[in-house]
C-alpha cells in the first residue's frame, strides 16, 4: 500500500509506504456499463460486457421462435407414428431446451452479473446433442430412409460415428473451456479445438454429399429425384455455412466478431429445423416420405367412398334413379 501522509501544517503531503503497517482492506470491484449510482440503466446493457451486449435480446427472440416450432412438430410427431419424426422432435427440443437454459443464465447474469454458470453450460451441451442429433437425421435422410428405403445398411457403424462424433465435440468444448485463454481469443473458432471442430464438421458435409449422391443414383421416381435436389441445395448451405462465416469473421473486429457469428449461426440453424418441420409436416411428407400417418375417420370413410366397387355401385344406382 502507498498512501500519502501530511507532516505539519503544511499544504503539501509526501508518498510513503505503508506496506510494514498491518493493515486489512476489504474491497469490492464491480465492473459494469455505465454509472452503478444512476436510478436508470439498460437491464440489456449493463452487466454485459460490449462483444456479449444483445445477447440476451437474440436468445430470447430464438426461444419464442423454437417454441412455435415445437408446438407445430408435437401436432405432426402425434399424427405420425415413425423414427424419422420422432428423431428430429429429440433433436428439435434440446435446441429448446439449450435456449431455455441459456436465457435462464443470462437473465440471472443481467441482474446480479454472476447468473448460473452451469446452467449456461448445460444450455451449450444441450445445443451440441441437437446438432449431433439433427446431423444424424440429415445423414439418414441423405441414405434415402423413409424415401427410397424403409431399412438402413450399416447401422451399426453409421450410429458409433455418430456417437464418436458427439463425444469429440464435447471433449473439444471441454478443452475450450479449460486449456484456451479466454483474454487472448475472442471466439472458439480462432482456437485449436475450434479449427478441429470445424474440419470435423466437413468431412461429414463430405460424408452426407457421398450417401446422397449414392441414394440418388438408385431412386427412379422422378418426384423424389427432384426432392433430393432441393433437400441437398438447401442442407449443403447449412452444412457449410460455419467454416465460411469463421472465416469472414477474421476480417471482423473483435468487439463486432461474436455478435456477427452467433448472430448469423443463430439464423441458419433457426431455418435448417424450420426447412425439416415443413418437410416432415403431415399434408406434405405423404409426397415423399413412407410415414405411417393417422388418418381421420372422414378421410378411411372417404378413401372407402372413392374404392373401384363403391364408385361402380355408385354409378348403377344413379342410372338406375335416372
Amino acid at each position: 500500500m502507498v498512501s500519502c501522509y501530511r507532516e505539519g501544517k503544511g499544504k503539501d503531503c509526501k508518498w510513503k509506504d505503508s506496506v510494514d503497517e498491518d493493515i486489512e482492506i476489504a474491497y469490492d470491484i464491480w465492473l459494469v456499463n455505465g454509472n452503478p449510482a444512476a436510478p436508470s440503466h439498460n437491464v440489456f446493457e449493463y452487466q454485459f460486457s460490449f462483444e456479449q451486449q444483445g445477447s440476451l435480446e437474440r436468445v430470447l427472440l430464438f426461444f419464442l421462435l423454437y417454441l412455435v416450432l415445437a408446438g407445430l412438430q408435437v401436432y405432426a410427431v402425434m399424427r405420425q407414428k415413425h423414427l424419422v419424426t420422432r428423431l428430429f422432435t429429440a433433436a428439435l427440443t434440446l435446441q429448446l431446451l439449450s435456449f431455455l437454459w441459456t436465457i435462464t443464465h443470462l437473465a440471472i447474469f443481467a441482474m446480479d452479473g454472476d447468473g448460473v454458470p452451469s446452467l449456461g453450460i448445460v444450455g451449450d451441451v444441450s445445443y451440441m446433442l441437437s446438432q449431433s442429433l439433427f446431423m444424424l437425421l440429415l445423414l439418414l435422410l441423405a441414405k434415402g430412409w423413409a424415401i427410397t428405403r424403409t431399412e438402413l445398411t450399416w447401422k451399426p457403424v453409421l450410429f458409433c460415428i455418430w456417437l464418436v462424433y458427439s463425444c469429440i465435440q464435447i471433449l473439444l468444448y471441454v478443452w475450450n473451456m479449460t486449456e484456451v485463454d479466454v483474454i487472448e481469443e475472442i471466439d472458439e473458432y480462432q482456437t485449436y479445438p475450434g479449427w478441429i471442430s470445424l474440419c470435423f464438421r466437413l468431412v461429414v458435409t463430405a460424408w452426407f454429399l457421398t450417401e446422397l449422391r449414392s441414394t440418388m443414383m438408385d431412386e427412379n421416381d422422378h418426384r423424389k429425384l427432384r426432392f433430393y435436389l432441393h433437400f441437398g441445395a438447401g442442407l449443403l448451405c447449412w452444412f457449410v455455412y460455419l467454416p465460411v462465416v469463421a472465416l469472414i469473421a477474421l476480417q471482423v473486429s473483435a468487439l463486432w466478431r461474436q455478435k456477427f457469428i452467433l448472430g448469423i449461426s443463430s439464423c441458419a440453424d433457426f431455418l435448417a429445423y424450420a426447412i425439416i418441420t415443413h418437410l416432415l409436416w403431415p399434408t406434405r411428407s405423404q409426397q415423399y416420405f413412407q410415414l405411417q400417418s393417422e388418418l381421420d375417420p372422414g378421410d378411411e370413410l372417404e378413401e372407402l367412398n372413392e374404392a373401384p366397387h363403391n364408385l361402380q355401385a355408385n354409378c348403377r344406382k344413379e342410372l338406375e334413379s335416372n
